[in-house]
């Protein structure tokens, strides 16, 4: 009896041992969809210009300074806390966003950061660079229109002349 103990407990510890030496891991088929498949869905206007409430081309005329006072307030309560003009902190400098991003896709992605972050390609190699995502504001279209208009602002100065 006490063989048949043995020999039932030694099976039962092999048994355990080989089902806990999994192997490597490998990458499925579902995995690759996914990884290949990141801004797939978008159509050729979202991946120019962000996924949000900005569907079509913004028209922008002449600076507005209104706008940009309005923008610059907005963004001395709710963007400097990460974000820099002209230096990388948690998120990429802004002085030359405008330069870099449609209006549309700047717009978009104030707006609508979540959704960006999650399907938009440039905005996943973004949050993989810096390691953090963008926190949504809850801005209204007029006060991201607003932050936008100071980004055309201040894309037109260089760190040295604004002091000026």
């Amino acid at each position: 009896m006490k063989s048949k103990i043995l020999l039932l407990t030694i099976l039962v510890s092999s048994l355990i041992f080989l089902s806990s030496c999994g192997g490597e891991k490998k990458e499925t088929p579902e995995t690759q969809n996914q990884t290949a498949q990141v801004g797939a869905d978008l159509t050729e206007f979202e991946l120019e210009n962000g996924i949000g409430p900005v569907k079509e081309k913004l028209e922008l005329g002449p600076i507005d300074p209104k706008l940009v006072k309005r923008g610059e307030e907005i963004w001395n309560q709710k963007c400097v806390a990460c974000h820099k003009l002209d230096e990388r902190y948690v998120g990429p400098a802004q002085r030359d966003v405008i330069k870099r991003r449609t209006p549309e896709f700047i717009m978009n992605m104030i707006l609508n950061p979540e959704e960006m972050e999650k399907r938009h390609p440039v905005t996943k190699q973004l949050v993989a660079e810096y390691l953090t995502v963008m926190t949504n504001q809850n801005l209204t279209m007029e006060d991201a229109r607003a932050v936008l208009e100071f980004f055309r602002k201040v894309a037109e100065e260089t760190p040295t002349n604004k002091n000026k």
